[in-house]
Order: C-alpha cells, then sequence, then structure tokens
C-alpha cells in the first residue's frame, strides 16, 4: 500500500547537543512538514525532555522510535557522524527500514562526505552543503525522497 492513505511516520536521527543542532533539526521539520503534511516528523529532543535526566531511558525510547518509525531520516553532519546517530542508523539496517542520509557540512571525508560504511548503510543519500543550499532547499530535496517511500 502507498503512502497516500496513510501516514508515513519519519524520525529524525541526528547529533542534538547544541542549540544549533536542535534548531537546525527544528526547522528542517516545520519545512518537511509544509511540503509532506501527511508525515509524521518525530523530534527525539522533543521526547527527551519527558525522560531527563535517565539517559538509559532517553536511549530505550530513541530505539522504540526507530523500531516504530517507517523511516529514518539521519543527519550525517559533522567531521564524523555522531556515534547515537550511528547506532540508530545500525539498528534501522537491522530492522531493513529505510534510511534518508543527508549531509549539510562542505567538509569532506571518504566517501560523499562520510564514512563508507555509514554512506553505504543509507538507503539514499543527499548532500547538500550549507554554503550552497538553504534549509529550504535541503527540506525540497529531501521532500522529494521522502515522499517516494512506501510502506
Amino acid at each position: 500500500m502507498g503512502i497516500s492513505s496513510q501516514v508515513l511516520r519519519v524520525y529524525m536521527a541526528g547529533p542534538l547537543f547544541t542549540g544549533a543542532e536542535r534548531c537546525h533539526n527544528r526547522k528542517l521539520a516545520e519545512e518537511l512538514r509544509k511540503l509532506l503534511p501527511r508525515h509524521e516528523f518525530i523530534l527525539p529532543q522533543d521526547r527527551a525532555a519527558m525522560f531527563l535526566p535517565d539517559l538509559a531511558a532517553v536511549v530505550s525510547d530513541c530505539l522504540k522510535q526507530v523500531r516504530d518509525a517507517d523511516q529514518l531520516l539521519a543527519c550525517l553532519d559533522g567531521p564524523d557522524v555522531d556515534s547515537g546517530t550511528c547506532v540508530e542508523i545500525g539498528y534501522a539496517i537491522a530492522l531493513g527500514k529505510p534510511i534518508l542520509g543527508y549531509r549539510t557540512d562542505f567538509r569532506g571525508s571518504e566517501i560523499e562526505g562520510v564514512n563508507a560504511m555509514v554512506r553505504y548503510g543509507c538507503t539514499d543519500y543527499v548532500m547538500a552543503p550549507s554554503i550552497e543550499r538553504s534549509i529550504e532547499e535541503l527540506a525540497a530535496m529531501l521532500s522529494a525522497k521522502l515522499s517516494r517511500v512506501t510502506r
């Protein structure tokens, strides 16, 4: 069955330790909701507030949200991809979930800017350097790929 009649749940994995990271995640979710109103975007930063300071509960909830999601949208920014994001990607791979990785960081690494295991672990990938693309342009690029995923 296609996504036209059902809500697609998208878990937004990525580093969320700085205000800038949380702001990027929230703004991207807002832009994606405008383009894909029938998608539900799960922000781990919002869910974590229910469990903090219990980090074990945060981890447990993040893994549950990956398990319950239809797709993982993973921010692969940084000189090396955030270790928690890597765990979420690995878990999604094990569950057979589609993973759309994206990178706004223009620094390079092994394959298209990221570690080869992470890049090739993603079902699909978008490179949109922040010095070339706005968050609205990034959302448009990602929404085109997210809208093709079916359950």
